[in-house]
């Protein structure tokens, strides 16, 4: 009984971990893309900066999950959570990364096309969404907001794909150009990492790899 109140604790702090990233990397995304007009780079900064936060985070969640498989020799079940663990911290570390690249952009240049910026905030949203739609569908354990998460990746590379191929850019300057679409690449990355997350979410609550013909 001790030893079986030991691993539910141990394995209750790892999702707790898990869950404090996941909202660790919605507070970094809520607003990134505002800060490619700023008039300064001090909020640029900050955000490269506090990547570092989120990378110990990681590692904490990877030691953690490490022990539990070395050390208390879990069931099927549990194991499948644990794994998943894993692999979810490193897809919101990778949206970490992604959103400290949007920072690195600014430190380099400033974009104030209009257009451009209303796209990138909308992608920004989107992505917001369905970070907060994963927690909400393991929470309820919703197989079907699964799925819809999964599906709404869709809008975002839509947006990445009308922003490098349109004709909304106004500027004559090559570089910033290339800048302004490499921060449509890393938002269509970070969609890209949630859709992944919702992924491990389904297999986490019906131990199956999801597969495009269970939509």
């Amino acid at each position: 009984m001790v030893y079986r109140e030991k691993f539910s604790s141990e394995m209750a702090y790892l999702l707790e971990n898990v869950l404090t990233l996941g909202k660790e990397c919605h507070e970094r995304l809520e607003g990134c893309t505002a800060i490619l007009s700023s008039e300064d780079t001090a909020d640029a900064r900050q955000l490269v900066s506090d990547d570092k936060r989120i990378n110990k985070l990681e590692e904490e969640i990877n030691t953690q999950a490490v022990n539990l498989i070395t050390t208390q020799q879990p069931v099927a079940t549990d194991l499948r959570i644990i794994i998943s663990s894993i692999k979810i911290a490193d897809d919101l570390e990778r949206i970490s990364d992604n959103i400290s690249n949007l920072g690195e952009v600014r430190k380099r240049v400033r974009i104030t096309n209009e257009r451009l910026l209303l796209r990138l905030s909308t992608m920004e949203h989107l992505a917001l969404l369905m970070l907060e739609d994963v927690r909400t569908a393991y929470d309820d354990q919703d197989l079907e907001l699964c799925r819809e998460i999964i599906v709404r990746d869709q809008d975002i590379d839509g947006l990445f794909v009308q922003i490098t191929t349109s004709d909304i850019f106004d500027e004559t300057d090559v570089f910033i150009t290339g800048q302004s679409q490499l921060c449509a690449k890393y938002l269509e990355r970070i969609g890209d990492h949630i859709k992944n997350i919702a992924e491990h979410v389904y297999y986490v609550l019906t131990g199956d790899k999801y597969e495009a013909r269970n939509i």
